[in-house]
């Protein structure tokens, strides 16, 4: 009866949400939680398949390949895709998926959770697979270190769990140490990218978790990602059961068990999650040939790379978690990886969505040095603190006249057009994505 009543709640707001146009990600769980308390997943009958995916950045590329993977082997699934990945969106996304008996519709649970409520979504029932992306520095007002936050998803997991681990990220490979269910890792292969010794300040794990010795790495992907073994104890990366080999980032194709797989975007966060993807796959016995077909013939949007027009000049939306020096790396990389001139858009509203703290820290943790080159004509810097990252980016030696203050957001794609040249590439996170996606849509119009 609890179950039936839940539902029925969940039903009556979700209708609300969509009268009133909104997408009712939240609301419903909320008012759910509220009425039935927390316990109330546990009374839920979950599918054959619950898969959790968590990490401090590549949760949403990873999910969205899973899902396109899975539903071309003929599986319905059920994934929290616009990002509401706490406990209140995921009871929203669990209830809009059930019967009302309790039964749930899809054949699979796909959750993409946030590394501290991972153990509030799970606290009773576990998923059935837990993938785990990296840990790195992230949100530092509200996550701390990543060793608390190991602590954190350690709490969640039980052996019961198959892990599906990113093997060159030694702190979670601190796993393999206690977890006495199957694991599954999964990593990547030197590249022409990978370095011998880390060149940013961005290494945020160093020492062995058995004997505290520090690490030796034979070569770093970014972060403390790589190749490392413990030169006191037996703890390395060793190989991992999936590895991604011949990885050309060029011409956006990866090799995994000696099948050539095209990656959907020329990053190496996305050769990550393609590899998670496919060893999720293989783990769930989806024939190759199937998995293959999904990667190869099918074009997969990305969630981070969406490209739109400005007086014909293509934009690239590079969406860059904040709070998330790695995540900023990555995209200050590609963009210096790319030919031509360059027009870059770099701000943001707010800090954070969670809380109301505008720490500011972070930005001096991010090599933006990196775009201090030649080919970038312009920086636009934008949002409310858009001082803040235009003082940051002349610390990193950029030239003033480079950088152009936007006072005015509605103005901005007036500036770029005329006081620019080259390709251009947003480098703003999720909420300032939506809003110049949605200028570009009206002045298409």
């Amino acid at each position: 009866m609890k179950i039936f009543l839940a539902t029925l709640v969940n039903r009556f707001i979700n209708f609300g949400c969509r009268l009133f146009g909104k997408n009712g990600t939240q609301l419903p769980g909320y008012w759910v939680l509220k009425i039935f308390g927390d316990d109330i997943v546990n009374y839920v009958k979950y599918p054959k398949y619950v898969i959790a995916v968590t990490g401090s950045s590549g949760k949403g590329t990873t999910c969205n390949l899973i899902k396109h993977i899975l539903v071309d082997a003929g599986y319905s699934v059920a994934l929290n895709e616009y990002g509401s990945n706490g406990l209140i969106g995921a009871t929203t996304l669990i209830f809009n998926n059930l019967k009302l008996n309790g039964e749930f519709k899809k054949d699979v649970l796909l959750l993409e959770c946030d590394e501290r409520h991972l153990q509030f979504i799970f606290p009773k029932k576990k998923p059935t697979h837990l993938i785990i992306t990296n840990l790195t520095r992230d949100q530092p007002v509200r996550n701390g270190t990543p060793e608390i936050i190991f602590k954190e998803i350690n709490k969640a997991i039980d052996d019961s769990i198959h892990l599906i681990i990113n093997a060159d990220d030694p702190l979670v490979s601190r796993l393999k140490l206690t977890h006495k269910g199957k694991i599954t890792t999964y990593g990547i292969d030197k590249t022409k990218h990978s370095f011998k010794k880390p060149t940013l300040n961005n290494v945020d794990f160093a020492y062995c978790p058995k004997c505290h010795e520090k690490l030796e790495y034979s070569y770093y992907h970014y972060g403390h990602l790589g190749d490392y073994k413990c030169p006191r104890c037996n703890f390395y990366r060793g190989v991992p059961d999936c590895l991604a080999t011949n990885i050309n980032l060029d011409k956006q194709h990866i090799t995994i068990d000696g099948n050539e797989i095209y990656i959907n975007k020329n990053a190496l966060y996305t050769a990550y999650a393609t590899t998670a993807a496919y060893t999720l796959a293989k783990v769930l016995n989806i024939r190759e040939d199937k998995i293959l077909y999904a990667l190869n013939t099918d074009k997969i949007a990305s969630k981070r790379g969406k490209t739109y027009y400005i007086a014909n000049r293509p934009i690239m939306m590079l969406e860059t978690k904040n709070e998330n020096n790695l995540s900023y790396y990555q995209s200050c990389e590609y963009i210096r990886e790319q030919k031509g001139p360059k027009t870059v858009i770099l701000g943001f509203e707010n800090v954070s969505r969670r809380y109301k703290e505008n720490d500011l820290s972070w930005l001096y943790d991010v090599n933006f040095e990196l775009l201090n080159d030649v080919s970038i004509d312009k920086i636009f810097c934008i949002g409310r603190f858009r001082y803040d990252v235009k003082t940051r980016l002349e610390y990193a030696g950029i030239d003033k006249n480079t950088l152009v203050l936007v006072d005015d957001l509605n103005n901005l794609l007036n500036l770029v057009e005329e006081k620019s040249t080259g390709d251009i590439y947003t480098m703003v996170c999720f909420d300032m994505t939506a809003i110049i996606k949605k200028m570009i849509e009206e002045q298409e119009k």
